[in-house]
């Protein structure tokens, strides 16, 4: 409201300056600008100019929004290639087709979205496996931070399949949005430890001295260079030429199918 008023007040204001000017005629100046209130045209065309000035606005948001994203996708060929020495892989180590999810274990969408990649690994065989890394959000912090440290420590004490139960059990859990995992009696993310016959000591002893704090660094980091912005962050990924795809969001097991066939060769 206070911009139609405004823009009404500038130009009547401008066309009362005009018919004032010398040699103008003013008096019938004025009773047209009169006739043209009255009528409500005035109204109507500063209506139209603001709605011009709406319209323009949201298109460049659009293109923005638009350029931002297609940098984005350029970015996902900098994601660190999959090392089956470093990374969480599941199915098959030497598939042709990586997907790679940056997730966060208080978000929603990224508990929306377990078990999906899965999903396709199995629809597809070992033509692509699954790789997951670390992306805690900021505004889930600590405890998503915790909880990714805490797998780490999981797979430190034993191995790939550890890694991946803890890592199942804890997003399944989860209270999402920075809750963490329900209470119990303790640390819940301890207590876990001991229900997947982990040694808890030694588990508690990783976890406290938050030496895997480096590591989900390392992951935030690598997601950030892909274009990675939210979570589930994925990027797909050809082994062997490098082309990526980034996909966003917790997308369909149809969809992210759909994506990795765009990287397999035809059949």
């Amino acid at each position: 409201m206070v911009l139609p008023l405004m823009l009404g007040l500038c130009l009547s204001g401008a066309v009362r300056a005009q018919s004032a000017a010398p040699g103008s005629p003013g008096g019938e100046d004025e009773a047209l600008l009169q006739r043209l209130e009255r009528s409500g045209a005035f109204d109507q065309a500063v209506e139209r100019t603001i709605q011009r000035l709406t319209r323009k606005q949201a298109e460049a948001r659009q293109q923005a929004q638009e350029e931002a994203r297609a940098r984005r996708r350029e970015m996902a060929k900098n994601a660190r290639p999959v090392d089956a020495a470093r990374d969480h892989i599941h199915g098959e180590r030497q598939a042709p087709v990586s997907i790679i999810e940056y997730s966060d274990f208080e978000c929603p969408f990224c508990k929306r979205f377990l078990g999906v990649p899965e999903e396709v690994v199995k629809r597809l065989g070992g033509k692509v496996n699954f790789v997951w890394r670390h992306f805690p959000l900021e505004m889930h912090a600590p405890l998503a931070v915790r909880a990714a440290e805490a797998t780490e420590c999981a797979a430190r004490l034993g191995g790939n399949d550890a890694f991946w139960s803890y890592t199942n059990a804890a997003m399944t859990r989860t209270r999402s949005n920075g809750q963490g995992l329900p209470p119990g009696e303790g640390d819940p993310l301890l207590a876990l430890a001991a229900e997947l016959k982990l040694d808890a000591a030694a588990f508690g002893k990783c976890l406290e001295s938050g030496e895997m704090r480096a590591r989900v660094t390392e992951d935030l980091k690598d997601g950030e260079g892909a274009g990675i912005t939210g979570t589930p962050g994925i990027v797909l990924r050809h082994t062997a030429t490098g082309k990526s795809i980034l996909a966003e969001g917790a997308i369909s097991a149809d969809a992210l199918e759909k994506g990795v066939r765009e990287l397999l060769p035809a059949q």
